[in-house]
């Protein structure tokens, strides 16, 4: 057996909800080490468009983005949805533009300062909690086994999590996925303003269909049910946009895809680990609308690396600190889906309703109806009626039930 590396804490994972955990940790003077599956910098398949919220904390936390980890353009203006009755509804951000985030460099620079030990290309392959410190298995290709003892460890390996899959054998099987692909195509002509990202209901293109610019290519994004094949969506979102908006693209000379637990934020199914383990981050199901996950994962993270301190210091259960410190975070994210919260709230850095509430009744009937229609595939994951009792939870006690949380 190789000889065990010891630290305060291990975090699997080195992206941005990882940095967010090891800088909170670090600063408070706990040794933290990071464990990476892959060569850094990775691909990391993303829009990369990056919320206010999210931009102001790494601002605060890691200091002025340079240059290098951004995409071109660099500033994203805001979100315009489209409806197929016509109504096109452009959004601007609170706050100013945003930054439009190049992942593999954006998360590279940020777990770098950090401050966290990076150990990268080392798989995480197991853990066992003893109750005084977790023991910790990772390998690589190379030289076999890597041993660890910490005395926490944090899961932020995104929602394909092996952490989670660790803690929960069965639960891979137990939740719906979607596969997100978005294909970089060459610019021939393209009216869709490039100061927004363009978002389509509607529901012959896919469950979660995109466009917006990135380093000179435009990108069209669909998003469905995992196994799909998503190369006829991709077509007929092709032929769609050119119909309907005159775009016309050259040939795809890039994809990227990832496969994302989308329903966990909808429904209050959150899952943050057991005993001295901790999930954090999409890991533990935290996804914004339109599927923005990034300010997310830096908060939740925060979160996990705060109520990790206040573990080591108070000598209390980690998890019952951090279940009572993550309600915030579950109310900031999940209200974002909460249909009472969108009617009668201000849940969006961009101000849906006050966008609609200034259109003529027709284009108001029109958002409704293919609004509708939109959302009506979605019924065979039976999530509405969950999603409703937990939004008149929220509107008669305040908060989601924490009972429904792994």
């Amino acid at each position: 057996m190789s000889q065990r590396r010891t630290a305060d804490v291990i975090i699997v994972g080195a992206s941005l909800s990882a940095a967010a955990t090891a800088k909170r940790l670090t600063d408070a003077g706990y040794e933290t080490i990071a464990l990476e599956r892959f060569p850094l910098p990775r691909n990391k398949p993303c829009s990369g468009i990056i919320s206010p919220r999210g931009h102001r904390f790494l601002i605060e936390n890691f200091g002025p983005l340079p240059k290098e980890v951004l995409h071109e353009p660099t500033a994203c203006r805001g979100v315009t949805f489209y409806f197929p009755g016509g109504v096109e509804l452009p959004m601007d951000f609170d706050h100013g533009t945003t930054p439009h985030l190049n992942r593999t460099y954006s998360d590279y620079w940020a777990i770098k300062r950090s401050g966290a030990i990076v150990h990268d290309n080392l798989r995480f392959h197991s853990a066992v909690d003893h109750g005084t410190h977790v023991d910790v298995i990772a390998r690589n290709h190379n030289d076999g086994e890597k041993h660890y003892r910490c005395r926490y460890l944090i899961g932020a390996d995104g929602p394909n999590s092996q952490v989670v899959r660790e803690l929960y054998p069965g639960y891979r099987d137990a939740i719906h996925w979607f596969t997100v692909k978005q294909h970089l195509h060459e610019i021939i002509d393209c009216p869709l303003d490039p100061e927004y990202f363009h978002f389509w209901f509607h529901p012959d293109l896919g469950y979660y269909t995109w466009s917006h610019q990135r380093s000179g290519k435009q990108i069209i994004g669909v998003g469905y049910e995992a196994g799909t094949d998503l190369s006829v969506r991709h077509g007929k979102t092709l032929d769609y946009l050119a119909q309907r908006h005159g775009v016309k693209l050259g040939p795809c000379d890039l994809r990227e895809t990832s496969v994302n637990n989308f329903g966990l934020s909808l429904i209050n199914r959150y899952v943050f680990g057991k005993g001295n383990i901790v999930v954090t981050g999409q890991a533990a199901g935290f996804l914004n609308m339109i599927a923005e996950g990034m300010s997310a994962a830096l908060h939740s993270g925060a979160i996990a690396g705060e109520a990790t301190i206040e573990a080591f210091r108070r000598n209390k259960p980690v998890q019952e600190i951090y279940r009572t410190m993550i309600a915030s975070e579950v109310r900031r994210c999940s209200d974002q889906w909460n249909i009472l919260k969108i009617l009668f709230g201000r849940p969006h850095e961009a101000d849906f309703m006050g966008t609609l509430a200034k259109r003529s009744m027709g284009d108001k009937l029109i958002v409704l109806k293919d609004t509708a229609k939109f959302l009506a595939p979605w019924g065979r994951f039976s999530w509405g009626r969950q999603m409703l009792w937990q939004a008149v939870r929220r509107m008669i006690v305040g908060d989601y039930d924490p009972k429904r949380w792994k």
